[in-house]
């Protein structure tokens, strides 16, 4: 009876926390949609909305009061059928072609809503996307506070007052403020391509935390983090928490990660972006097959976390 007692306890809580996900239509289908490809693929995009936060959150936060919403983040999962997952930056400024605008930088896709940044994406690189989450700047911070912070190795001192950042070299717990700071400074030589490797390695580093037993076997933890979870992120309608959870479990230990590989600096009509190139081909090529990427087109160096 207690044993049924606690089967039935936890299917509650599971189809309660799923229901109170946050949805948008995503991945419905598309004239010439490229059919599914092996593996499974998430996309995840981290939005700079501030509609949630208070004028004293956007103070602490130091988010500025930008109207409307923007990605600066845009990742590709691929959890092959066996394998290590693979965590892949797409930098903001790479230059393709958005359905029905023509040629730009690929988070211009994003103004016309998810769906046309899935159908721009898909289109790109002919992988199928099977998943989809979006987070904002409300929802961020309260993940990393709820798992008691998120230790990280930086090996150089980051300030950055537009990002309300200022840490020192070396190994530290950082919460959520701190981390959102992080992941949103583009204070580096190279800016954006040195940002997009501190995100993934972040998000690899978070996934680590949330799966690991100091969360899961803390109900103080696990539960803050669920409830933010669910409060925090948008998923597409077909998505539940179940989905989120394996997602954490596949980067819970030590993902691949890369930045997508691309043809450098060029001059467009949308302004300075980056090139596509063969490279960029190729890879989302293996991709789309699940076949193991050649070590020649992974690109993981730069960033302030070691």
């Amino acid at each position: 009876m207690l044993l049924l007692v606690i089967v039935v306890g936890i299917a509650g809580l599971t189809f309660y926390y799923d229901s109170k996900l946050n949805r948008v239509d995503a991945l419905s289908s598309y004239p010439g949609r490229v059919r599914d490809t092996p593996g499974t693929n998430w996309l995840l995009v981290g939005s700079d909305s501030r509609a949630d936060l208070s004028a004293e959150q956007k103070r602490q936060l130091a988010t500025g009061d930008s109207d409307g919403k923007r990605t600066d983040t845009i990742m590709l999962i691929h959890i092959p059928s066996s394998g290590k997952a693979m965590i892949i930056s797409i930098p903001r400024d790479l230059y393709v072609t958005i359905p029905g605008q023509g040629p730009n930088k690929i988070n211009a896709a994003f103004n016309g809503g998810p769906k046309l940044l899935v159908q721009t994406i898909e289109t790109f690189t002919k992988v199928h996307i099977d998943h989809y989450a979006e987070i904002g700047f409300g929802g961020f911070d309260k993940l990393v506070d709820a798992v008691g912070g998120v230790n990280i190795c930086i090996d150089q001192r980051l300030r950055d007052p537009k990002a309300g950042l200022n840490l020192r070299p070396g190994c530290q717990d950082l919460n959520g403020q701190q981390a959102l700071g992080l992941v949103r400074t583009r204070a580096f030589p190279n800016a954006d391509l040195e940002r997009v490797v501190n995100q993934r390695k972040f998000l690899s580093a978070l996934m680590s935390k949330a799966s690991g037993a100091s969360t899961v076997l803390n109900p103080f933890r696990l539960f803050p983090f669920v409830s933010g979870t669910v409060s925090a992120i948008t998923v597409d309608n077909g998505d539940h928490i179940w989905n989120l959870a394996l997602l954490a479990w596949a980067l819970r230990s030590d993902p691949l990660t890369t930045t997508t590989p691309n043809g450098g600096p060029e001059s467009t009509d949308s302004g300075d972006a980056l090139a596509v190139d063969d490279d960029t081909t190729t890879f989302f090529d293996h991709i789309a097959k699940d076949v193991t990427v050649p070590a020649e087109l992974l690109q993981n160096t730069g960033g302030a976390v070691s």
